[in-house]
This record gives structure tokens, sequence and C-alpha cells, in this order.
């Protein structure tokens, strides 16, 4: 099982270094003169410009900065300083990255809370009214806009009733409505994922065995089928930690919490390149390690994938079956 998880980390290395590579690449095709903007809308003269230019590192070839910025990123963690204020963005970072995964964490389990049991009952109770009314209601929230969400709960919960804030992330409570937000459109895809694969599961022969031997409907659901069906409902898990990280840009937005991804914007509406750069490459990585974690859960409840990593003795001496 060791060898799994090694190999897993192993394959985040390159990932990471290749959208790093992408990530500078296609900044240099985004227009807007980063120069010009950092000269605060004064009038300046192309020497001042020139000027400028030499100052951010702009003039100098394509593969010499990309080098350069690498080369600080593995040796000395150095992400560049932001182009607006000259502030150092890696510490800006660390401070936010926790804010934006934490929202995106919280997210993630209240959809599978929420999602899987739902998903679970429809398939149960499949062509009856229960589950014609949870799927219509997972239809009506993957169809509903997120900022349009935040905004109601906002009035409801904040305005109306006062029961939550409105705004910040100084709390815990502040996180509630933020989390709400973000996990709605997933639980939806979770429900019609877990339904759909539930299904397939329940009409299998050992579960009509099961059935058939008047076991507890608990019992043949959780302890026979939903093991099974696992594989499929975990795999749109992850892949919904890099939509929800979308989701909380509008989500921070109007819920006014200095997070990662309001960062991003506003270094995409400014032009700086370091800002952008390095929030990219902090949500590539949120995104790796959600992905890791996903894999270690296929390692825990699928049998397959241990077997493929067990130490087995043979001949009298130990040999790794190959992945």
């Amino acid at each position: 099982m060791i060898w799994y998880v090694i190999k897993r980390i192993l394959y985040i290395i390159p990932v990471v270094f290749v959208v790093t590579i992408l990530i500078f690449t296609l900044m240099n095709f985004v227009p807007g003169d980063p120069a010009t903007l950092s000269s605060n809308g004064e009038v300046v003269t192309q020497e001042q410009l020139n000027v400028i230019r030499d100052r951010l590192g702009l003039n100098k070839p394509f593969f010499e900065r990309l080098g350069i910025y690498l080369y600080n990123i593995v040796v000395h963690g150095d992400f560049g300083n932001s182009y607006t204020d000259g502030t150092a963005v890696g510490p800006e970072l660390l401070n936010r990255v926790w804010t934006t995964f934490l929202i995106a964490i919280m997210g993630l389990i209240l959809m599978a809370i929420v999602g899987v049991p739902l998903g679970i009952r429809s398939a149960v109770r499949a062509n009856t009214v229960e589950d014609r009314i949870s799927m219509l209601v997972t239809l009506v929230g993957n169809s509903m806009p997120s900022f349009w969400l935040a905004l109601l709960l906002v009035l409801l919960f904040s305005l109306k009733l006062g029961w939550l804030p409105s705004y910040g992330i100084s709390t815990p409570v502040h996180f509630i409505l933020p989390t709400i937000v973000v996990a709605l459109e997933g639980i939806a895809s979770i429900a019609r994922q877990t339904r759909s694969s539930m299904l397939e599961v329940i009409r299998s022969d050992y579960i009509t065995t099961a059935w058939s031997k008047g076991l507890p409907e608990h019992t043949v659901v959780y302890g026979h089928a939903l093991p099974n069906g696992l594989i499929p409902i975990i795999t749109v898990c992850g892949n919904q930690f890099g939509r929800m990280i979308g989701g909380v840009i509008v989500v921070e937005k109007v819920f006014s919490i200095q997070g990662l991804s309001s960062y991003l914007l506003s270094g995409v509406v400014q032009r700086d390149y370091p800002v952008v750069q390095g929030s990219l490459f902090a949500i590539a990585v949120m995104f790796c390690v959600i992905m890791l974690l996903a894999d270690l859960v296929y390692a825990y409840v699928d049998p397959r994938i241990k077997a493929q990593y067990a130490v087995k003795k043979v001949g009298g001496k130990n040999a790794k079956a190959e992945a």
C-alpha cells in the first residue's frame, strides 16, 4: 500500500510542473502591457516604459524568464512580487489559500453528506414519486446560478432573519452561507451519479441473492451495494472540487471574503502576472491534493487496488506486484 501512496505523490510533481509552465506561457499571450498598467495611469514615454519593463524583467527572452521563474519557485519558494503594489506574492498566497481551501473542503463534505444519501434513496425507490421529486430538486439545484443563490441567502438569513453574517470570514459562523452556496451544485451532481451507480449495482445478481435471503434493507444497501458503487461516486466528488474552486470565486466576491479566488480575480483585472501565476499554481496544488486523497480512498474501498501493490512471497523471496 505504501508503494501506491508514493506513486500517487510522485505523479503530482510533473503535473504541477507542466501546469506552471503552461500558465507562465499563456500569460505571455494575454492582451495588455503590465508595464503600462504599472505606471498607475500616468502618461509615460517609451523610454520610461522600457525602464519599467527592465525592472519587471519583461525585456528578457521568454525562456530565460521561464527558467528564472521555475528556479525561484523550486529553490527559494519565491513567486515574485506583485506588479501593482510590489508586495511578495508567496506570503499573500499563504494568507489566503487556507480560507479558500477550507470553504471548498467544507463544501465537498456537505456535498457528500447530502448528495450520497439522496442518490441512494432515489435508487432504492426508483421510478416512484419520491424518486422523481428528488431528481427534480437536484435538477433545480444544478441549474441555479451561484451568485443568485448567494444573494437570496444573504437577503433571507442575514437581512430578514438576522441569523447569519453577510460578509467576512472571521468566525466559524461566517463559513455557513458560503459553504451552502458552493455545495449546492455539487449536491445535485453527486446525487444523480450516486443514483445511477447504485441502480447498476442493485440490479446485480449478488444483490438479488441478498434480498432473497431476507436481509434487512439497510444491510443490503449500505453493506453490500454501496461499497461496490463507490468508485464512480468518489470520482465525481474529486472532479467537483475543481468546479467548486470556480464557484468560490463568485462566493468570495459576494460575501467580501479575502481569499485566494478574489486575489486571482484582482490579478486578472490588473494584468498582474505574478499574482495570477501564483494563484493558479496554488489552485493546481489544491486540486492535486484532493485527487490524491480520492486515489487513497479508491485503495481503501477497492481491494483490487490493494492486491496490485501487495507484497507476495514467491519462491521464498519477496516480490512486489507491478501496477
